[in-house]
């Protein structure tokens, strides 16, 4: 096994890490492909040997029906059978490296799909052979390159969710252990502070079934007409009263009403409400928060929120919309732009973000109008 692979011993596309030679099912699957790749050649050498000695036999019988003496249809004969000889050989080769040249790519790639069906997602195979086996590995290897990064993504989240669970259980726990052992008294404030960590838990674990369902394109929206700008004015409404507590101004600039929308109400305002939960968090005392809505006729409606906070750098930037992500300083959970982003992506929309150290942040997304309106 190890000499069908050269000096190297192992193939280019055998993960990293994994011992070699592989296991006994692995070298059982091995010596089973290679033989059925054997006898399928020596079956395809057998069959074009007949039809070559049938095609001989043929030509041999109407030599000796059509020659003119005994002597001339031996010669006939024997110089038929002699460029038989040699086309056979010559087919026989040919074959052989065409088979070769399919069969070994080929069995590479079944041997690879094996390991990713056990779970080995970092596996790779060489580009090579023919062209449609060539396109066949390339998309072998871009299909594997997303499942390990998939199955990266899955284990980071379950890590991560782990994690959010763990701080408000971990509280809820002591607080009701202190309890009953007497060190805290077991008054309505105590109670105030369990149910809070609650509503905490209810609305991470709403937050990450919003996120799940966006991201796998089964959550139900229910579109309707709606007017955009008083949407926005009752979300500001809402952050009112935190807007004032940190000092900070929210002003909304529109040069005229972009008229309905075709959205869900419900899921954008929770948009509005993440962003602007956000900027205002962000955003120093005496600073501003801008919520600017344009739009192009009979097209598509822009709405930015900008803030006049700290800002990010580029690589806080780059990961912004990526769950559980948070700033310097964050006290959220990580999964507002995460959400933001995948409930505009749900209505059709775009969503982005611009930022620089002390100069605030602008996230900036679409949404369709109603044709007409």
């Amino acid at each position: 096994m190890r000499a069908r692979f050269g000096r190297a011993g192992k193939p280019a596309w055998w993960p990293e890490g994994e011992p070699w030679p592989p296991g006994p099912r692995s070298a059982r699957w091995h010596r089973r492909r290679t033989a059925f790749g054997r006898l399928v050649g020596v079956v395809a050498v057998v069959v074009l040997g007949l039809c070559v000695a049938g095609a001989l036999a043929l030509a041999s019988a109407i030599a000796h029906w059509f020659s003119a003496s005994p002597g001339q249809g031996a010669t006939y004969t024997g110089g038929l059978l002699a460029a038989g000889f040699v086309f056979v050989l010559v087919a026989i080769l040919a074959f052989a490296g065409l088979t070769r040249g399919i069969v070994r790519p080929l069995g590479g790639v079944m041997e690879a799909a094996d390991r990713v069906a056990s779970g080995a997602y970092d596996v790779r195979v060489p580009v090579e052979g023919p062209p449609r086996l060539r396109a066949l590995a390339r998309s072998f290897n871009t299909m594997t390159e997303r499942l390990q990064s998939a199955d990266r993504e899955r284990r980071d989240l379950m890590a991560d969710i782990a994690h959010e669970l763990r701080t408000p259980l971990t509280v809820m726990q002591g607080t009701l252990e202190g309890i009953l052992d007497g060190v805290y008294p077991r008054d309505d404030e105590r109670v105030r502070q369990l149910l809070g960590d609650t509503q905490l838990l209810a609305r991470l674990i709403e937050d990450l079934r919003t996120l799940a369902l966006s991201e796998s394109g089964v959550l139900k929206l229910e579109r309707e007409p709606v007017d955009l700008m008083a949407l926005i004015r009752d979300a500001m409404r809402t952050f009112a009263d935190a807007a004032a507590a940190g000092q900070v101004v929210v002003t909304l600039e529109t040069a005229g009403d972009p008229g309905l929308v075709e959205i869900d109400p419900l899921r954008i305002r929770e948009v509005m409400a993440n962003l602007l939960s956000n900027a205002i968090r962000h955003t120093p005392s005496a600073g501003r928060v801008t919520i600017a809505v344009s739009w192009v006729q009979a097209g598509t409606v822009t709405v930015a929120v900008r803030d006049t906070g700290e800002g990010m750098n580029s690589d806080e930037l780059a990961h912004a919309f990526q769950r559980f992500h948070k700033g310097a300083g964050s006290r959220g959970s990580g999964l507002g732009l995460a959400i933001a982003r995948s409930l505009v992506a749900a209505h059709g929309g775009e969503i982005g973000a611009a930022s620089a150290p002390g100069q605030g942040t602008t996230v900036t997304f679409t949404l369709p109008r109603v044709s007409g309106s």
